[in-house]
């Protein structure tokens, strides 16, 4: 311990004096790193280090490292982003080039478009000038111009639109109260007698036996006699027309017949009755396509007013003639039958099968006991669906239907002008007109249902939203157009800005929102009639003279078959499923005391 402590004193001295003579503590530092050597060493040699002293500095045996267990390693999913990666080698989506024939038909609605305006501001000759601009930009095209299918199609469709807004021009101003009706192509063919064609005998007879049909085929001379004239040039024209014309209606009313149970070739009784035309009129005063009197459409919901004919409506009438048909049937028992009875009435039927005792059309008309009209009124429809199912054998085939009509409906909450509702659907009235034939006036009343075209019912309540209740029959709508205000607005409709601002509450919508305009469209408006005065002359005279009044409404009109429906009539027999008949091939002697008894209906 002596010598450790002598042999430091002795460095640290030396040191001292390495400061003093070198000033650098580098030498200092090294030179007592060495000291410190040297000192552990000269210790260790001299004094030996105790036993317990050297047992403290070995370090403790290691503890044994259990061997490395191989470690499963998760396989390595190369693919999972493969779904977001790009595929670069793909192009991006090519922008369609507009055609030259896109090019002609945008500017040939541009001007059709400024004609619509002209027509709204008055300007007439200016709307003539901008509709034949329209159709001219299409008609110059050259017959080889890339495209020229598209444009034919679009000249049609242009040609009908320009066609409708003329005839809303020519209808302008006039009286609503005359409707027109069309004549009934029933008319002119049942009072007429045709040829049998001997030839046809065979070819008739083998069609009936290959052909599928709901109502019972049966050749005969009268129907032998019919299919020769409706292969005539001018049968031709009246079969094709009505063919033509059935693809307007004819899913809807396939869909009511089977609904009703009743063969579907039913429908030709519609064909014989109007073409097909909503507004044709007999000269029996029969409306309709199923051709109803007034009285008999009434018993089946048909209801007349000052202002509609439900007996026009394409739906409610199809329903009220499939009601119609198979009650006749559940009266008579066998179609035919109930078809004569269609035309002539039942009491007509019940009357004729009192006096002969044969409850058999055939036999009925052998004996001419029916009107010579009812007695070609069967057989002409058996030749119409003979032909129509054979369509090729008589080069029918080739018929381009037209298309159905689809429309959604709605009902009106108070009286509305059809044009107000034209101009919600961008539309000409007389399109609005066409869907809605039992619609008489300009105006529809309240609670009346309205068809509007397919898509439309939403634009149509939101314009309707627009314009008061108490106002739509008799103000406008119109959508907004950028850079139109009150002042542009009141100029192109011949209105003051001020009712303008006022019927839309001082404020303007965003471009491309409804508008009210306050100006009356043509036609007539609903208004309740005015409370007679107690005492005035009218009331006066019709208190004069209760006798002619009451003639006058109790007047029979012109003699007309009646088409009638039985009311308290039950069937002798239950009716067969559709497609089934009894065979009429040897009429059926029916005496009263089978219990047949005439149902007589004034």
């Amino acid at each position: 311990m002596r010598c450790l402590t002598r042999t430091f004193t002795d460095l640290l001295h030396f040191s001292v004096i390495g400061m003093r003579t070198s000033g650098r503590t580098v030498w200092v530092g090294l030179l007592g790193s060495v000291a410190t050597a040297v000192l552990l060493t000269s210790c260790a040699t001299t004094t030996p280090t105790p036993q317990r002293l050297r047992s403290y500095f070995v370090p403790p045996a290691p503890a044994p490292i259990p061997a490395p267990q191989p470690i499963e390693q998760a396989p390595v999913l190369t693919a999972f982003y493969a779904s977001e990666v790009p595929n670069l080698t793909s192009t991006f989506p090519a922008i369609p080039r507009p055609t030259d024939a896109d090019f002609l038909i945008k500017k040939a609605n541009d001007r059709f478009a400024a004609g619509k305006r002209a027509l709204q501001e008055g300007r007439t000759e200016d709307a003539r000038r901008e509709f034949d601009g329209a159709l001219e930009v299409l008609l110059t095209a050259p017959e080889n111009f890339p495209g020229r299918p598209i444009i034919d199609r679009h000249i049609e469709e242009l040609a009908e639109s320009i066609y409708r807004y003329d005839v809303d021009q020519a209808s302008a101003g006039g009286d609503d109260a005359e409707v027109s009706y069309e004549q009934s192509p029933i008319d002119s063919i049942l009072e007429m007698t045709f040829p049998v064609d001997p030839n046809l005998r065979n070819k008739v007879q083998e069609q009936i036996r290959a052909t599928a049909s709901q109502l019972p085929l049966e050749e005969s001379d009268a129907v032998v006699s019919y299919i020769n004239f409706f292969s005539s040039p001018r049968g031709k024209k009246i079969l094709t027309f009505g063919l033509r014309r059935s693809g307007r209606y004819k899913p809807m009313i396939d869909r009511i017949l089977m609904e009703e149970g009743v063969p579907e070739e039913l429908i030709f009784l519609a064909q014989a009755e109007s073409g097909f035309t909503p507004r044709a009129k007999s000269k029996a005063l029969c409306v309709g396509i199923w051709q109803f009197l007034k009285s008999r459409g009434n018993e089946y919901g048909l209801k007349q007013t000052a202002a509609t004919d439900d007996r026009m409506d394409p739906d409610q009438s199809t329903r009220a003639a499939a009601h119609h048909l198979r009650d006749l049937y559940n009266h008579f028992g066998d179609w035919y039958l109930a078809m004569a009875a269609y035309n002539c009435g039942p009491f007509c039927i019940d009357h004729a099968i009192q006096r002969t005792g044969y409850a058999d059309f055939w036999e009925l008309r052998r004996r001419n006991v029916l009107p010579k009209e009812t007695a070609n009124y069967v057989p002409a429809i058996l030749a119409m669906t003979i032909m129509a199912k054979n369509a090729k054998d008589y080069g029918i085939d080739d018929i381009e239907m037209e298309k159905p009509v689809e429309y959604d409906t709605i009902e009106l909450d108070a009286p509305t002008h059809l044009a107000l509702i034209a101009d919600a659907v961008d539309r000409p009235l007389s399109e609005l007109r066409e869907l809605n034939p039992s619609v008489l006036r300009s105006v529809a009343p309240a609670g009346q249902s309205i068809h509007i075209p397919k898509n439309t019912a939403e634009q149509v309540e939101a314009a309707l939203q627009i314009v008061p209740a108490g106002r739509r029959d008799s103000w406008r709508v119109h959508r907004l157009e950028n850079g139109e205000g009150f002042p542009e607005l009141a100029k192109r409709f011949r209105a003051m800005p001020a009712a303008v601002s006022a019927a839309n509450h001082d404020e303007l919508p965003d471009t491309g929102a409804w508008v009210a305009i306050p100006v009356s469209y043509p036609g007539d408006r609903l208004v309740a009639p005015a409370p007679k005065k107690v005492g005035s002359k009218r009331s006066v005279a019709s208190k004069r003279a209760p006798g002619r009044v009451a003639q006058s409404k109790a007047a029979p009109s012109k003699a007309a078959p009646s088409k009638a429906a039985p009311t308290a009539a039950k069937p002798r027999t239950a009716p067969p499923a559709v497609g089934q008949h009894k065979s009429t091939a040897t009429p059926t002697r029916i005496g009263t005391a089978v219990g047949h008894p005439p149902v007589r209906r004034g």
